[in-house]
This record gives structure tokens, C-alpha cells and sequence, in this order.
């Protein structure tokens, strides 16, 4: 907390981003920006992509009174992002001397990650099979074709 000269109490805000979705890249992504534990009241919080305020598919909660006589509010973007874009919480308040900007971007979960590994592995094993099957089936045909039919061996 900052106590000024002239006696008013302020605290400054904390600021986090949380988003919905396992898969970061999935569509229709919901961000979540939290602003918590300023005090006074009256924050201004703003969503940047690519270091553009977005206006288009963004939500406020109601400022809400936290027992301790500080506050919270959130913002909410609904967006689909994609590789490359990065996304950014502004928070202004007046305990602070300038705006708190937390940045967010698009990634992979484990997850997902895993199973494109596991993907890619079932395919190679189908194609290595299917070549294997090809081989032996070719190998077989010569065989059968360069053996003496049985009625011919005198």
C-alpha cells in the first residue's frame, strides 16, 4: 500500500490473464483479464492484439468490493487466435504511475502436443507396415512367377 501526503490510502492492482480453453489455439477463446486488490474504486482496463485495442467481442464484469475494502473487476475477450498474435491486458489506476500491461500468446498445451507426436508416430508405423505388406507381397508374386509349374517337371 501507498500512503500519500495527503492522506488517502491507495493499493495498487495485481493483474493476471486466464483464458478457457485446454488448447490455447482452439476457436473462440475466452480471455480473461483480472484486475484485484486496488483500492480506491474505478480502474480502466483495456484489451490489446497485436498492440491494438480491442473493442469487438470484449465484456466488463461489475466492480466488485473484496472484504478487505479493495476491489476487483475483469474484462473478457472472446476472440480466435492465431499463431503469431499476442494479446495484452492494460490495467490504469491512479496508485499507479503508469498502466500495468500483461501480455498473453497463443500456445500449445502439453496435451495437444502429445497427441500430435502420437499422431505422427501411429502414421509412420502405417506407412512402414504398408511397406513391409508391399515388399513381401512383391517378393511372393516374383517367386511364384519365376518357380516351374509342378505338371512340367518331368
Amino acid at each position: 500500500m501507498v500512503v500519500n501526503w495527503n492522506l488517502h490510502v491507495q493499493s495498487q492492482p495485481t493483474v493476471k490473464i486466464s483464458h478457457t480453453k485446454g488448447d490455447p489455439r482452439a476457436h473462440h477463446n475466452l480471455l480473461i483479464c483480472t484486475a484485484a486488490g486496488y483500492y480506491p474504486s474505478e480502474v480502466t482496463i483495456r484489451w490489446l492484439k497485436n498492440g491494438q485495442e480491442q473493442t469487438e467481442g470484449v465484456g466488463y464484469a461489475d466492480e466488485l468490493q473484496n472484504g478487505d475494502w479493495t476491489f476487483h473487476n475483469q474484462a473478457m475477450l472472446e476472440t480466435v487466435p492465431e499463431e503469431g498474435d499476442v494479446y495484452a491486458c492494460q490495467v490504469e489506476h491512479s496508485s499507479l504511475p503508469e498502466p500495468i500491461t500483461v501480455l498473453w500468446e497463443p500456445k500449445m498445451s502439453n496435451s495437444s502436443k502429445n497427441k500430435i507426436w502420437a499422431g505422427a508416430l501411429v502414421a509412420l508405423l502405417g506407412v512402414v507396415f504398408g511397406a513391409v505388406s508391399v515388399a513381401l507381397y512383391l517378393r511372393n508374386r516374383r517367386a511364384s512367377l519365376n518357380a516351374p509349374a509342378a505338371g512340367l517337371i518331368g
